[in-house]
């Protein structure tokens, strides 16, 4: 059991600046891991009518295929019977010359099947694509886009939680209050921090401590933790995360009053319940 008489430090694993994947929280995170599921499943049912699509259209070949067999069958018969005329005396080489005109008719109906079965190849690969990009595209564009935006935010809000510590902690805590301010709607504002706005200009801390919390909230990080040390040491985190008593270390305590004063001066701190000087707490 810790001691009665220490205060409690805030104290956070400070991580490097790195860019987060998923949300610290476990509710924000399952919807991020459920909306990458559903993009997943989306696009191999979308890959799979496509391809589906594909072949089907191809189907539309059959005729060209059929046409080009034709011409070629009619260019083979007359070809074979210019051939035979050609031996005939008197009359062969002109018999010939007449029958190449219908050798030439069948090459005419082979490249125009060949014609056909390319175009119906171009239009079923073009309509592949064009699902794909219709049904795929914006849904994936609208994914990727909102991900990003959150890994930034994100990003941008780990760095001001893991920087509160040392002096520059309140400043920390402030810019946090304000990106609440700025992003939060009104009505979520009033509800959740009544004041917000007066107590952020007047630097009231359980204002702050409030506003920074709703903007990691809405994030979906976590805030810091608060453990019981000597208030006369700094705890110190080691690289195993183990918290140290090294009063030159560098861990991090919040900017506030010493001991002995109200706690909820010092930012982050949860406030005292209501009631009378020195009531106990739970």
């Amino acid at each position: 059991m810790p001691p009665h008489d220490v205060d409690p430090v805030p104290v956070l694993r400070p991580t490097r600046a790195r860019w987060p994947v998923y949300a610290e929280r476990p509710r924000r995170r399952a919807r991020q891991f459920l909306a990458d599921v559903a993009v997943l499943t989306w696009a191999a049912v979308v890959v799979s009518a496509a391809v589906l699509l594909y072949d089907a259209v191809l189907t539309l070949q059959e005729p060209g295929r059929r046409l080009g067999g034709a011409g070629e069958t009619v260019r083979d018969t007359f070809g074979s019977a210019a051939d035979t005329a050609a031996g005939l005396p008197f009359v062969g080489d002109d018999l010939a010359r007449a029958l190449s005109t219908g050798t030439r008719a069948g090459d005419s109906l082979v490249e125009a099947g060949q014609q056909e079965v390319a175009a119906v190849q171009s239009l079923a690969t073009g309509l592949a694509w064009l699902l794909v990009v219709l049904a795929l595209v914006p849904v994936a564009v609208l994914w990727l886009s909102l991900r990003v935006r959150w890994m930034l935010a994100a990003r941008a809000v780990l760095a001001l939680r893991d920087g509160l510590r040392g002096d520059a902690g309140a400043g920390d805590a402030d810019l946090l209050a304000l990106r609440a301010l700025a992003h939060g709607s009104p009505r979520r504002l009033a509800r959740a921090v009544p004041g917000a706005a007066g107590g952020w200009r007047r630097g009231d801390p359980r204002v702050l401590a409030s506003l920074a919390d709703l903007e990691l909230a809405r994030l979906g990080l976590r805030g810091p933790t608060f453990v019981h040390a000597p208030a006369s040491v700094t705890p110190a985190v080691g690289g195993d995360g183990a918290v140290g008593e090294d009063p030159d270390s560098t861990a991090w305590r919040r900017p506030g009053p010493a001991s002995g004063t109200d706690p909820d001066e010092r930012w982050g701190d949860t406030p005292r319940p209501p009631g009378p000087p020195g009531s106990p707490t739970s």
